[in-house]
């Protein structure tokens, strides 16, 4: 591991160097309290948060994706969000389908949380996240945290000033973590995963995340004694033996042990080794499909830089090959390249266990039983689910944001509900009926201007058209004087007369 972390600190502008080997003390000015956010004027910062290194966005290194496109993939995620369960069961293949195209921006922390099944553990454990922030934790531990704080993601806005808010979060979540999992302690990979997910989600989300990837995607790599990542790193040699046959026998050439270059390509899952676009798109697939992923990318890096001849006339010997995994090529770990070369490896979930079948068999003949034994490895979100079945309520989205609208004052209401009263209602047309019975009364003649209020009556039912109401409210005026009253007609005296119950009956 010595070897490793030394080599670490020999690679150049190809890998983000750690604060102390970068050149920058303690007491520089980057990242002290005397600037906003550990800024100077002339940084600048790209969309994915960073202010310079080499994961830094560049146009070579990135593929844009056309704001519609952005909007119409955003619609389909949220339809899957709000019917995760039933996509996850019945249609999987379009789940992954639309992980490998890329997950929008706006929905990856949370698309990453329901993958990963931290949103139903987050549920199902309320509060567990506060209990264990609250708790001191121990005292090995935290000292070993503190020195790496400042080491994840130096040159990223979030992670770049001492103290800051997005080291005090990182903090809470390793330590809470050690809390959580006392016979596992802290381990220096997990810091970067940590990181990650705190770029994208809350510290108690980010916490979750870390669960179900140590447990569930990558278990037993962050034990004492690292024996799952050894077993993995032979795993990965013997799949190289059938994609890229010509960088195995220069390997096994050589003697390189797959532990000395495949130690943080797994155990930080590509976090520290490719550019951050690339980073993005290979946990997508990752949180779909499982450690499947992580192999692929270790195969396309490795049969890119040793699966040739004329690549490997520039590395004779041990030291040159490791030198040249050091210092991948940038086109290799370009987001296009690398996406179609990953979906183009024929590597399943199913060749990974077969293959680590035989590694353990081996592995138990030559140096024994492993001294811990992990969980069964999940490969996906699919497992994931059906081997922790949610509820419903697991499931919701609970909202970050909740405006609250003020109920209506007690005026505007009354004054609502006048003027919904001072609506008139409509009036119907009675429409006479074309084939009369010789007992129905006939039907009263048009009124004349002004018409003549009819008498009122008890108990009678009237046929003629009610007045306006503006006309019932002014006094009655005398008609002219150039015309003669008018009389009412006997048919009319006729209608407002009392009806028996069968003429009643017969009339309606």
């Amino acid at each position: 591991m010595a070897k490793i972390e030394n080599g670490r600190q020999s690679v150049d502008t190809r890998s983000i160097r750690t604060i102390s080997s970068s050149h920058i003390d303690d007491e520089s000015s980057l990242g002290s309290d005397s600037e906003i956010n550990g800024f100077t004027s002339d940084r600048q910062t790209d969309k994915y948060g960073f202010i310079g290194g080499a994961q830094q966005y560049s146009e070579t290194s990135a593929q844009d994706v056309p704001p519609a496109v952005l909007r119409q993939r955003e619609v389909k995620w949220l339809d899957m969000l709000n019917h995760w369960d039933k996509w996850i069961i019945k249609r999987f293949d379009k789940v992954r389908l639309r992980c490998q195209k890329g997950i929008p921006p706006a929905l990856r922390g949370r698309a990453w949380l329901y993958l990963s099944g931290g949103k139903v553990k987050k549920e199902q454990n309320q509060g567990k996240f506060q209990e264990l922030d609250n708790q001191a934790g121990e005292p090995k531990w935290i000292d070993v945290i503190e020195k790496d704080l400042h080491r994840q993601f130096p040159f990223h806005e979030m992670f770049v000033s001492r103290g800051g808010h997005g080291q005090r979060d990182l903090f809470r979540v390793l330590k809470a973590y050690t809390v959580y999992r006392p016979e596992e302690g802290y381990c220096q990979a997990q810091a970067p995963i940590a990181a990650v997910l705190l770029m994208h989600m809350p510290a108690e989300e980010a916490f979750w995340g870390l669960v179900q990837i140590c447990e569930r995607y990558l278990p037993g790599y962050y034990s004492p004694g690292l024996e799952a990542i050894q077993l993995d790193g032979e795993i990965l040699f013997a799949l190289l033996r059938r994609v890229s046959p010509l960088a195995f026998r220069h390997l096994e050439k050589h003697k390189i042990d797959p532990i000395l270059y495949m130690t943080e390509w797994f155990m930080c899952a590509f976090s520290r080794t490719l550019p951050w676009a690339s980073v993005l798109r290979v946990w997508d697939m990752f949180l779909c499909d499982g450690v499947k992923i992580i192999f692929r990318v270790g195969l396309v890096l490795l049969k890119c830089m040793l699966g040739t001849r004329e690549k490997l006339k520039a590395c004779q010997g041990q030291y040159e090959t490791m030198e040249l995994l050091r210092a991948i090529e940038p086109r290799y770990m370009q987001e296009g390249f690398l996406v179609r070369e990953i979906l183009e490896v024929p590597v399943t979930a199913r060749d990974v266990e077969r293959e680590h079948h035989a590694q353990l068999k081996r592995w138990r003949k030559t140096r024994g039983e492993l001294n811990s034994k992990p969980a069964p490895r999940m490969h996906g979100a699919r497992h994931v689910m059906m081997s922790e079945p949610p509820g419903r309520q697991d499931l919701q989205q609970n909202p970050t944001i909740v405006v609250e609208v003020p109920p209506p004052k007690g005026k505007e209401e009354k004054k609502s509900k006048k003027k919904r009263s001072m609506k008139k209602p409509q009036t119907i047309m009675e429409i006479p009926n074309p084939y009369p019975l010789p007992t129905d009364p006939p039907p009263p003649p048009p009124p004349t201007d002004p018409p003549a209020p009819p008498p009122v009556r008890d108990h009678t039912i009237e046929t003629a058209p009610q007045a306006d109401t503006d006309s019932l409210q002014q006094p009655q005026q005398a008609p002219p004087t150039d015309r003669p009253p008018a009389e009412e007609s006997p048919a009319l005296q006729q209608s407002t007369q009392s009806l028996s119950s069968t003429e009643l009956d017969t009339y309606l």
